[in-house]
Protein backbone atom coordinates (compact mmCIF):
# COMPACT_ATOMS: atom_id res chain seq x y z
CA UNK A 1 0.00 0.00 0.00
CA UNK A 2 2.74 2.21 0.39
CA UNK A 3 4.42 2.23 -2.49
CA UNK A 4 1.01 2.88 -4.23
CA UNK A 5 0.47 6.00 -2.12
CA UNK A 6 3.95 6.94 -3.29
CA UNK A 7 3.24 6.46 -6.88
CA UNK A 8 0.04 7.51 -7.00
CA UNK A 9 -1.46 11.42 -7.52
CA UNK A 10 -5.16 11.11 -6.40
CA UNK A 11 -7.89 13.14 -7.93
CA UNK A 12 -10.08 14.44 -5.32
CA UNK A 13 -13.31 14.15 -7.81
CA UNK A 14 -14.58 10.37 -8.14
CA UNK A 15 -16.85 10.83 -10.85
CA UNK A 16 -17.84 13.88 -13.11
CA UNK A 17 -21.05 13.79 -14.26
CA UNK A 18 -21.01 17.42 -15.93
CA UNK A 19 -23.00 19.37 -13.65
CA UNK A 20 -22.34 17.05 -10.66
CA UNK A 21 -19.60 15.70 -9.60
CA UNK A 22 -19.21 13.36 -6.63
CA UNK A 23 -16.28 14.33 -4.52
CA UNK A 24 -13.70 11.44 -2.47
CA UNK A 25 -13.81 14.01 0.27
CA UNK A 26 -18.01 14.02 0.48
CA UNK A 27 -18.37 10.50 0.25
CA UNK A 28 -15.55 9.37 2.39
CA UNK A 29 -16.96 11.71 4.98
CA UNK A 30 -20.46 10.37 4.42
CA UNK A 31 -19.99 6.81 5.11
CA UNK A 32 -17.74 7.61 8.16
CA UNK A 33 -21.03 9.14 9.43
CA UNK A 34 -22.95 6.38 8.25
CA UNK A 35 -21.22 3.96 10.13
CA UNK A 36 -20.49 5.83 13.35
CA UNK A 37 -24.39 6.24 13.35
CA UNK A 38 -25.00 2.38 12.72
CA UNK A 39 -22.54 1.18 15.56
CA UNK A 40 -24.02 3.68 17.89
CA UNK A 41 -27.71 2.73 17.71
CA UNK A 42 -26.80 -0.95 18.06
CA UNK A 43 -25.37 0.38 21.15
CA UNK A 44 -28.15 2.88 22.11
CA UNK A 45 -30.55 -0.17 21.73
CA UNK A 46 -28.64 -2.22 23.68
CA UNK A 47 -27.93 -0.07 26.54
CA UNK A 48 -32.05 0.43 26.39
CA UNK A 49 -31.78 4.00 25.19
CA UNK A 50 -34.76 5.04 23.32
CA UNK A 51 -34.21 4.58 19.55
CA UNK A 52 -35.83 7.56 18.32
CA UNK A 53 -34.45 10.36 20.97
CA UNK A 54 -30.39 8.49 19.84
CA UNK A 55 -31.75 9.37 16.21
CA UNK A 56 -32.88 12.75 16.62
CA UNK A 57 -29.09 13.24 18.32
CA UNK A 58 -27.25 12.49 16.20
CA UNK A 59 -28.97 14.38 13.42
CA UNK A 60 -28.77 17.25 15.19
CA UNK A 61 -24.90 16.38 15.64
CA UNK A 62 -24.07 15.89 12.08
CA UNK A 63 -25.83 18.88 11.21
CA UNK A 64 -23.99 21.50 14.39
CA UNK A 65 -21.37 18.91 13.92
CA UNK A 66 -20.17 20.13 10.28
CA UNK A 67 -21.37 23.85 11.29
CA UNK A 68 -18.38 24.14 13.70
CA UNK A 69 -16.04 21.79 12.00
CA UNK A 70 -16.54 24.61 9.39
CA UNK A 71 -16.81 27.73 11.53
CA UNK A 72 -13.74 26.40 13.57
CA UNK A 73 -11.50 26.06 10.50
CA UNK A 74 -12.56 29.48 8.97
CA UNK A 75 -11.48 31.55 12.10
CA UNK A 76 -8.40 29.72 13.13
CA UNK A 77 -6.73 28.53 9.89
CA UNK A 78 -6.99 30.60 7.05
CA UNK A 79 -9.11 33.33 8.28
CA UNK A 80 -8.00 36.16 5.91
CA UNK A 81 -8.90 34.02 2.64
CA UNK A 82 -12.32 33.77 3.64
CA UNK A 83 -12.72 37.29 5.38
CA UNK A 84 -11.67 38.00 1.46
CA UNK A 85 -13.43 35.01 -0.51
CA UNK A 86 -16.77 34.81 1.79
CA UNK A 87 -18.44 32.69 -0.69
CA UNK A 88 -15.81 29.72 -0.43
CA UNK A 89 -16.76 29.34 3.19
CA UNK A 90 -19.92 26.87 2.05
CA UNK A 91 -17.65 24.89 -0.71
CA UNK A 92 -16.94 22.24 2.17
CA UNK A 93 -16.34 19.68 -0.38
CA UNK A 94 -13.07 21.31 -1.09
CA UNK A 95 -12.19 20.21 2.28
CA UNK A 96 -11.84 22.14 5.62
CA UNK A 97 -13.29 20.90 8.34
CA UNK A 98 -11.78 20.53 11.74
CA UNK A 99 -12.27 18.03 13.70
CA UNK A 100 -12.10 20.06 17.04
CA UNK A 101 -14.83 22.27 15.94
CA UNK A 102 -16.83 19.05 15.58
CA UNK A 103 -16.27 17.87 18.86
CA UNK A 104 -16.55 21.40 20.60
CA UNK A 105 -19.89 21.82 18.74
CA UNK A 106 -20.82 18.17 19.39
CA UNK A 107 -20.29 18.61 23.11
CA UNK A 108 -22.69 21.76 23.15
CA UNK A 109 -25.55 19.81 21.43
CA UNK A 110 -25.03 17.02 23.33
CA UNK A 111 -25.14 18.68 26.93
CA UNK A 112 -28.46 20.86 25.99
CA UNK A 113 -29.85 17.61 24.23
CA UNK A 114 -29.62 16.01 27.18
CA UNK A 115 -30.57 18.64 29.61
CA UNK A 116 -33.72 19.00 27.39
CA UNK A 117 -34.88 15.20 26.95
CA UNK A 118 -33.50 14.24 31.00
CA UNK A 119 -31.22 12.14 29.38
CA UNK A 120 -27.59 11.21 30.61
CA UNK A 121 -25.11 12.92 29.41
CA UNK A 122 -22.17 10.79 29.95
CA UNK A 123 -23.71 7.40 29.19
CA UNK A 124 -24.23 9.25 26.09
CA UNK A 125 -21.15 10.74 25.88
CA UNK A 126 -19.45 7.53 26.08
CA UNK A 127 -21.36 5.96 23.73
CA UNK A 128 -20.08 8.62 20.97
CA UNK A 129 -16.71 8.16 21.98
CA UNK A 130 -16.32 4.87 20.95
CA UNK A 131 -17.31 5.05 17.67
CA UNK A 132 -15.74 8.69 16.42
CA UNK A 133 -12.07 7.66 16.59
CA UNK A 134 -13.29 5.29 13.71
CA UNK A 135 -14.93 7.70 11.75
CA UNK A 136 -12.22 10.18 12.06
CA UNK A 137 -9.96 7.45 11.08
CA UNK A 138 -12.17 6.82 7.75
CA UNK A 139 -12.66 10.35 7.11
CA UNK A 140 -9.00 11.83 7.29
CA UNK A 141 -8.42 9.49 4.05
CA UNK A 142 -10.63 12.06 2.28
CA UNK A 143 -8.14 14.96 3.35
CA UNK A 144 -5.27 12.45 0.89
CA UNK A 145 -7.57 12.73 -2.23
CA UNK A 146 -7.85 16.42 -1.42
CA UNK A 147 -4.40 16.54 -1.13
CA UNK A 148 -4.14 18.46 2.28
CA UNK A 149 -3.02 17.40 5.59
CA UNK A 150 0.18 16.45 4.40
CA UNK A 151 3.73 17.14 6.25
CA UNK A 152 6.70 18.55 5.61
CA UNK A 153 9.00 17.27 2.64
CA UNK A 154 10.52 13.78 2.95
CA UNK A 155 11.84 11.00 0.89
CA UNK A 156 10.97 7.38 2.69
CA UNK A 157 8.83 5.14 0.59
CA UNK A 158 5.69 5.66 1.95
CA UNK A 159 5.62 9.68 1.56
CA UNK A 160 2.61 10.71 -0.74
CA UNK A 161 3.84 12.94 -3.81
CA UNK A 162 1.64 16.74 -3.81
CA UNK A 163 0.96 18.36 -6.73
CA UNK A 164 2.63 21.81 -7.83
CA UNK A 165 -0.53 23.69 -7.38
CA UNK A 166 -1.22 22.18 -3.90
CA UNK A 167 2.67 22.58 -2.42
CA UNK A 168 3.36 25.24 -0.16
CA UNK A 169 5.19 28.30 -1.95
CA UNK A 170 8.52 27.67 0.25
CA UNK A 171 8.38 23.96 -0.38
CA UNK A 172 7.40 24.33 -4.15
CA UNK A 173 10.89 21.94 -5.38
CA UNK A 174 9.92 19.30 -3.49
CA UNK A 175 7.71 16.68 -4.64
CA UNK A 176 7.45 14.02 -1.66
CA UNK A 177 5.93 14.87 1.73
CA UNK A 178 4.83 13.03 5.14
CA UNK A 179 1.29 12.01 4.61
CA UNK A 180 0.24 12.96 8.10
CA UNK A 181 -3.45 12.44 7.23
CA UNK A 182 -2.33 8.59 7.22
CA UNK A 183 -0.39 8.82 10.19
CA UNK A 184 -3.24 10.13 11.92
CA UNK A 185 -5.75 7.88 10.20
CA UNK A 186 -3.73 5.20 11.82
CA UNK A 187 -3.55 6.35 15.15
CA UNK A 188 -7.33 7.06 15.37
CA UNK A 189 -7.92 3.69 14.36
CA UNK A 190 -5.76 2.14 17.34
CA UNK A 191 -7.82 4.29 19.80
CA UNK A 192 -10.83 2.90 18.29
CA UNK A 193 -9.43 -0.86 18.83
CA UNK A 194 -8.11 -0.24 22.13
CA UNK A 195 -11.51 1.22 23.43
CA UNK A 196 -13.65 -1.15 21.65
CA UNK A 197 -11.65 -4.14 22.54
CA UNK A 198 -10.49 -3.16 26.45
CA UNK A 199 -12.58 -0.55 27.84
CA UNK A 200 -15.86 -0.72 26.05
CA UNK A 201 -17.11 -3.91 28.30
CA UNK A 202 -15.14 -3.18 31.26
CA UNK A 203 -17.25 -1.91 34.46
CA UNK A 204 -16.27 1.66 34.61
CA UNK A 205 -17.67 4.58 35.72
CA UNK A 206 -19.81 6.20 33.04
CA UNK A 207 -17.94 9.51 31.19
CA UNK A 208 -14.64 7.53 31.63
CA UNK A 209 -14.61 6.29 27.94
CA UNK A 210 -15.52 9.73 26.42
CA UNK A 211 -12.29 11.30 28.67
CA UNK A 212 -10.34 8.88 27.83
CA UNK A 213 -11.31 9.12 23.61
CA UNK A 214 -10.66 13.06 24.45
CA UNK A 215 -6.87 12.71 26.19
CA UNK A 216 -6.56 9.88 23.69
CA UNK A 217 -6.91 11.78 20.77
CA UNK A 218 -5.58 15.40 21.79
CA UNK A 219 -2.42 13.47 22.02
CA UNK A 220 -2.49 12.18 18.28
CA UNK A 221 -3.21 15.58 17.70
CA UNK A 222 -0.34 16.88 19.83
CA UNK A 223 2.47 15.13 18.14
CA UNK A 224 1.08 15.16 14.34
CA UNK A 225 0.80 18.79 14.43
CA UNK A 226 4.60 19.04 14.51
CA UNK A 227 4.67 17.81 10.78
CA UNK A 228 1.72 19.66 9.66
CA UNK A 229 2.22 22.67 7.22
CA UNK A 230 -1.15 24.38 8.07
CA UNK A 231 -1.49 25.09 11.42
CA UNK A 232 -0.98 28.31 12.86
CA UNK A 233 1.88 29.11 15.17
CA UNK A 234 1.43 29.86 18.70
CA UNK A 235 3.15 30.57 21.72
CA UNK A 236 7.32 29.22 21.50
CA UNK A 237 7.32 26.44 19.17
CA UNK A 238 3.92 25.32 19.48
CA UNK A 239 0.80 25.73 17.75
CA UNK A 240 -2.13 27.41 19.15
CA UNK A 241 -3.92 23.81 18.36
CA UNK A 242 -1.16 22.20 20.36
CA UNK A 243 -1.52 24.27 23.24
CA UNK A 244 -5.19 23.45 23.01
CA UNK A 245 -4.15 19.74 23.32
CA UNK A 246 -2.14 20.08 26.53
CA UNK A 247 -5.38 21.72 28.07
CA UNK A 248 -7.75 18.87 26.92
CA UNK A 249 -4.74 16.49 27.38
CA UNK A 250 -4.22 17.62 31.46
CA UNK A 251 -8.28 18.50 31.90
CA UNK A 252 -9.23 15.27 30.70
CA UNK A 253 -6.30 12.71 32.61
CA UNK A 254 -7.24 14.52 35.79
CA UNK A 255 -11.04 14.16 35.74
CA UNK A 256 -9.92 10.61 34.43
CA UNK A 257 -7.73 9.77 36.88
CA UNK A 258 -10.32 11.26 39.37
CA UNK A 259 -12.93 8.69 38.06
CA UNK A 260 -10.59 5.86 38.48
CA UNK A 261 -10.13 6.91 42.04
CA UNK A 262 -13.90 7.27 42.70
CA UNK A 263 -14.60 3.79 40.98
CA UNK A 264 -11.91 2.25 43.20
CA UNK A 265 -13.55 3.65 46.44
CA UNK A 266 -17.01 2.59 45.47
CA UNK A 267 -15.96 -0.83 44.93
CA UNK A 268 -14.20 -1.58 47.87
CA UNK A 269 -17.21 -0.23 49.98
CA UNK A 270 -19.82 -2.33 51.79
CA UNK A 271 -22.53 -1.18 49.78
CA UNK A 272 -23.07 -3.13 47.03
CA UNK A 273 -26.07 -1.60 45.83
CA UNK A 274 -24.71 1.61 45.56
CA UNK A 275 -21.67 0.42 43.74
CA UNK A 276 -24.08 -0.94 41.29
CA UNK A 277 -26.28 2.07 40.70
CA UNK A 278 -22.85 4.57 40.11
CA UNK A 279 -20.78 1.94 38.18
CA UNK A 280 -21.75 1.93 34.29
CA UNK A 281 -22.75 -1.77 33.18
CA UNK A 282 -20.41 -2.01 30.70
CA UNK A 283 -21.82 -5.76 29.18
CA UNK A 284 -25.22 -3.99 27.93
CA UNK A 285 -22.58 -2.13 25.39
Amino acid sequence: MFNFLHSFLPSPVLWDLGIIQIHWYGLLIAAAVFLCFWLGLKMAIKAKLNQDQFINLVFYLVIFGLLGARLWHVLFYNFAYFFANPWAIFKIWQGGLAIYGAIVAGLIVLFVYCRKHRLLFWNLADILAMVLPLGQAIGRWGNYFNQELFGLPCNFNWCIPIAVVNRPEQFINFVYFHPVFLYESILCFLLFAYIWLFLKNKNILAGSIALFYLGGYALIRFFTEFLRLDSVKGLGNLTWVQWFCLAVFLITTIWYLKFANKKRRLSGGTDGTRTRDLLRDREAL
